[in-house]
């Protein structure tokens, strides 16, 4: 006999809805009437070179005056492309503090412990400032930045990305518009993949805390700060996390493998194998993540980058030290929740997943795709489809090009508001990544009293 108490499921429609997005953008017109914008690079890697870049799309907004980096292949990359003199080219910044001011703002792309010397630096010398995330890696050095841009009137735009993202402004702006009802718990998840993790928190730059800083703050303060603005106004009153290095630690490592990917016997049945992410592409003719471990990569290079640097060790073997997973809970001052969750073992590449539940409706986003909202009343599944411009600038689905366009315009206009990842907004959601890793090492739940809204 068949089972006569099954539940059926309401019928739903789903009706599609294509947008362009919202972001404000200064049109070539505009950029005729307006001065360009003269910038100073301090860190030539990988960030400094993309926000650089926003200067060949935009020749008459945004021009490279001067560079600054202690790796010569770095800051002669920066010097060719933008065609700079010797003069403008320099091994540390703090030679370009004793002359007169070169530009109208610098934007600091240095690694993530050496912000708070340039940043407080450019700001008592007059400049404005586009800081790459985190601001800083301890709550003393981001409130010394905070304290100095306001001392000096400096628009500081902090490199909170995802804010600029199309798809989650779209978010924020269905939250704001109250169609899904009261906002009742949001659900944040991060995957890392399992090969980014591997190449930068177990063998690259963020993998120990004291060479960096936990991941929380060098990997996922965006997705907090995004949690802040999707609660914007409501206090965070309680938070505690979890989390661990469960998976790359020595005793795990496999039996018989080597201390080396090039010399060891288990390395073809390892996804996490040096050869196969860095080696591999290579002989391929695709230059990937080699150009982290090498300057000029090819067989030659990055052979001998696996066999004698940091990017050849085993993953068990590395003195990393930064968690693989972790989980964070939040309660708001008017009863909402928030979770946020992130983890190394992920096929997709930092494509967020968010669920976000209403009294009246709930929305549902998976990386790149569309917004998904389902209305409690109608029974419908209406699809919101933001347009992502400039997508194929730097990264983040455009968000990179649409942050850097922002801060351009602000100064251009001379207007702090085009910034939306300002001095205390993003001190706010610096302070409760703090204290969150705070209730993760001391195993308690803390009440964030100094993280106010």
């Amino acid at each position: 006999m068949g089972n006569n108490n099954t539940i059926n499921r309401p019928t739903t429609t789903i009706v599609n809805r294509e947008e362009s997005d919202n972001i404000d953008k200064m049109s070539e017109v505009e950029a005729e009437e307006t001065k360009i914008i003269t910038a100073v690079i301090v860190g030539a890697g990988n960030r400094g070179q993309m926000y650089a870049e926003f200067s060949k799309i935009h020749p008459k907004k945004f021009k490279v005056v001067a560079v600054a980096d202690p790796k010569k292949f770095a800051r002669t990359y920066i010097q060719k492309r933008y065609k700079l003199t010797d003069e403008t080219v320099f091994e540390d910044f703090n030679d370009i503090l004793k002359l007169e001011k070169l530009a109208d703002c610098v934007v600091i792309a240095t690694p993530d412990a050496l912000h708070k010397e340039p940043a407080v630096g450019f700001a008592n010398a007059g400049y404005h400032i586009l800081l790459e995330k985190p601001m800083a890696v301890t709550e003393e050095d981001c409130r010394e930045i905070v304290a100095a841009c306001k001392k000096n009137n400096t628009i500081l735009s902090v490199g909170h990305v995802l804010r600029y993202y199309p798809p989650l402004q779209k978010l924020k702006e269905l939250i704001n518009s109250g169609i899904i009802g009261d906002v009742v718990n949001i659900h944040l998840h991060e995957p890392v993949g399992f090969y980014h993790f591997a190449h930068s928190y177990v063998r690259g730059n963020w993998k120990n805390e004291d060479e960096s800083t936990f991941v929380l703050m060098a990997k996922c303060c965006h997705d907090i700060d995004l949690l802040l603005w999707w609660f914007e106004g409501q206090r965070c009153t309680k938070v505690s996390s979890f989390g661990s290095l469960f998976q790359f630690r020595k005793e795990k490592k496999p039996e018989g493998a080597s201390s080396r990917c090039m010399d060891c016997i288990v390395e073809k049945e390892c996804p996490y194998s040096a050869k196969k992410m860095y080696l591999d592409p290579i002989k391929e003719g695709c230059v990937g993540w080699s150009s982290v471990i090498c300057d000029e990569p090819s067989i030659e290079s990055v052979t001998d980058a696996l066999r004698n640097g940091p990017y050849g060790r085993c993953v068990y073997e590395s003195d990393n030290d930064v968690c693989d997973n972790q989980v964070v809970n939040f309660e708001f001052e008017n009863g909402q929740t928030a979770t946020f969750s992130m983890v190394a073992f992920t096929e997709k590449l930092c494509e967020r997943q968010v669920k976000v539940f209403g009294t009246m409706g709930e929305l549902t986003f998976n990386g790149s795709g569309p917004i998904s909202r389902f209305d409690f009343n109608s029974k419908e599944i209406f699809i919101h489809k933001p347009v992502c411009s400039f997508s194929g600038f730097g990264g983040h689905g455009g968000a990179d090009y649409h942050l850097i366009n922002s801060f351009v315009h602000a100064l251009a206009e001379n207007d702090p508001s085009k910034v939306v990842t300002g001095a205390d907004i993003s001190l706010r959601s610096h302070l409760l990544v703090f204290r969150a890793e705070q209730a993760r090492v001391e195993g308690r739940v803390v009440v964030p009293e100094d993280v106010l809204v």
